[in-house]
């Protein structure tokens, strides 16, 4: 099995417990006005990797894991190289090492139903908590991650869900307690992180000659992102 990858970061801290090694798979069928990879969204770029030698590129930083870390594969959309995916996490398995999922939810086949069953934590983007804001400014409606995370819930998979607060949009003590409420209602969800909107990503966007949507919006102040986590 093949996959492709973005990049890869050796020795993660923000995407999932521990210190993890991160892949950050090539392709996403999403077009959120905060993306901050925009590079990964075709499916054809990336570097080839088989999914042994990416293991095994893994294994080599495992002394740093301690008892919590371990691998995590984001994107882009992991899930739209679901079989890899599941490759990848039965070796990581096999060799006990944890593994992380950071997915937006949008993608649940039978194929990514397979691969979460060789994966021991997920991260879950739910971007907005209103069907009009998912539709206007990601690419998909509410329900996709609601139902990936009912997929969770079912089958009690450790849930962080993430959400990259973004004035003028979502940065409401009504939008964090609609998102806090997801959170209590699923059992399987045991941490809520609220994530600072950041632009810089706009070199990005300009090397590829792309406009980045969200390019006018300022960013959050400190002091409101502290009296959004209250909340939670």
């Amino acid at each position: 099995m093949t996959g492709r990858v973005h990049s890869i970061q050796s020795l993660g801290t923000v995407d999932g417990p521990g210190v993890r090694f991160v892949a950050f798979l090539q392709g996403c069928p999403l077009r959120c006005g905060c993306c901050h990879n925009p590079d990964t969204w075709e499916l054809t770029g990336g570097t080839p990797y088989t999914a042994e030698a990416l293991v095994q590129k893994a294994t080599r930083f495992t002394e740093y894991f301690g008892e919590t870390g371990g691998i995590t594969l984001s994107g882009g959309e992991p899930l739209l190289q679901a079989d890899f995916v599941y490759e990848v996490f039965a070796l990581c398995r096999e060799r006990g090492i944890h593994t992380c999922l950071d997915t937006s939810g949008c993608v649940l086949n039978e194929a990514v139903r397979r691969a979460l069953t060789v994966t021991d934590r997920v991260l879950l983007d739910i971007k907005y908590t209103d069907d009009v804001s998912y539709r206007a400014l990601v690419g998909c409606g509410l329900q996709a991650p609601l139902d990936f995370l009912a997929e969770l819930e079912a089958r009690r998979i450790p849930t962080t869900l993430r959400q990259v607060i973004i004035p003028t949009l979502n940065d409401t003590a009504q939008n964090v307690l609609a998102l806090k409420a997801i959170a209590d209602s699923h059992a399987c969800v045991d941490k809520v992180e609220l994530l600072p909107f950041r632009k810089v990503c706009q070199v990005k966007y300009d090397a590829l000659g792309l406009p980045f949507a969200f390019g006018h919006l300022p960013e959050p102040s400190g002091e409101n992102m502290q009296r959004l986590n209250e909340l939670l």
